[in-house]
Order: C-alpha cells, then structure tokens, then sequence
C-alpha cells in the first residue's frame, strides 16, 4: 500500500465531523488527472488550485463549484460520517481492495446526466458495478446514521418506494441497481450553456477521457469539516 496522504490529527481525533468516501478517480500518472483537475479547477490529490481556462461570457468557476469541492471522482461509497474512527474505516477498505481484483474500465465520454455533465462509460461494465455495491455494504458499519437534516437534502418524496429504503438502510438513494458511474463536471446547465460548456469539455477530456484503462486503486476520500474540500486521503492498490 502507498498512501498519497497521511489522514492527519483533524481526521484521527473528530470523526463525527470528519466524512469518508470510497471514490475512483483516475491514477496520477494517467492523463485524465491533470486534465481534470484543469477543467475543474483544483488538484484532488494535492488540494492546489488551478486556474481555469476562460470559455466566452461564462463563469467556469461557478458552473463548477460543486463538482471542484467534492473532487474529480466516481462515487462508489458516497460520503458519510464516521460512527468509528478513521483507523477503523481504513482498515475495512484496505480489507476490501485487498480481495478486489484490478479490472478493465471501458472508455468514457462526455454525456448529459440529468442535465448536469458528467463523463460515463461507453459500455456497461459489471465488475465496476459489483465493486461499488461491495464499497456499500463493507464501509456501512462505519457510517453514523443520517441527521434529518441530511435526510431531508435528499428530498425522499421525490423518491421512488425503493430509493427511500435505500435511503434509510445506507444513508443513499443511489446505490445498487439505482447507482450510476459518473465523474461529474458541472452543475445543471441551461440549454444556452449546455450549447457552449459540452464542446469545451469533449474537446479539453475526451483525448484522456475515451482511453482503455484499468481501475487498481480505490480512493479513500476525506472532508475535514462540513465546507471543506474533499481530498485524497490514500490511495489503496486492489490486490485481489
């Protein structure tokens, strides 16, 4: 294992307030990183802020904020608090990309989801849907149960019956057969910025973007306090 990060004391020692997420994100060496980062406007690895390239009359910085303050990354454990401590959480995620073998990722594209942009998968690829249901299930004895207030952000009368038990029993709608791969890229745009923002963002990530790779880390992400950013806390090398 070669951490990218040591967890530090805010993490060890205030872990209701800490939060943890089992994410993919590309490896340093690939393309997509620093292509990403750019696109966004801040490295998730090295929490350095990058200045982000002008695109007509637009605010890149705001159609961004959202997805620059949670990392670029594919969520497969969304972000919870800890009920354990950090030591705890990781050691159940080094246990699980231990027994997890390295697997292919099919290349992915710049896509529309819901009206946000996101890059996505061109194929359907089971062994990434089968590791982000084992990230679900082996993190959940360290998650802290949802406040209502949390609850309530989720808007469970806009859910279906199934999303709200997902809900209740993992703290997320979205997970399982309701879970989608993504790497999001903005916020929800207008059609007028959907027009101008997708040709940018193919032109800036589908290079590094439609690659063949291999996922062979999963990224614990951490959240020292409720308005921080994410950042890669370690990187763990799936050795199953």
């Amino acid at each position: 294992m070669s951490p990218s990060r040591s967890p530090g004391p805010a993490i060890g020692n205030d872990p209701g307030r800490t939060r943890l997420a089992l994410y993919w994100a590309p490896e340093l060496a690939d393309p997509l990183h620093a292509a990403a980062s750019a696109w966004l406007g801040r490295d998730a690895e090295t929490g350095a802020t990058i200045p982000q390239a002008p695109l007509g009359g637009l605010d890149m910085a705001e159609i961004t904020a959202d997805a620059r303050r949670y990392g670029f990354h594919a969520t497969l454990k969304p972000p919870f608090r800890l009920s354990t401590s950090y030591a705890e959480a990781r050691a159940a995620a080094m246990h699980l990309a231990a027994r997890t073998r390295p697997f292919a990722l099919p290349p992915l594209r710049v896509a529309s989801l819901d009206g946000f942009l996101a890059l996505r998968e061109v194929t359907r690829c089971p062994a990434l849907h089968d590791f982000a249901d084992d990230c679900v299930r082996s993190l959940d004895p360290h998650r802290a149960p949802p406040t209502e207030a949390e609850i309530a952000r989720r808007r469970p009368e806009r859910l279906s019956e199934r999303e709200r038990a997902h809900l209740g029993q993992w703290g997320y709608p979205h997970v399982f057969e309701a879970w989608r791969f993504h790497l999001t890229l903005s916020r929800r745009l207008t059609a007028e910025e959907m027009a101008v923002v997708r040709p940018a963002a193919e032109a800036a990530l589908g290079p590094a973007a439609g690659r063949m790779r291999h996922v062979r880390q999963l990224c614990l992400f951490t959240q020292a306090a409720p308005d921080a950013p994410f950042l890669i806390a370690e990187r763990l090398p799936l050795l199953g």
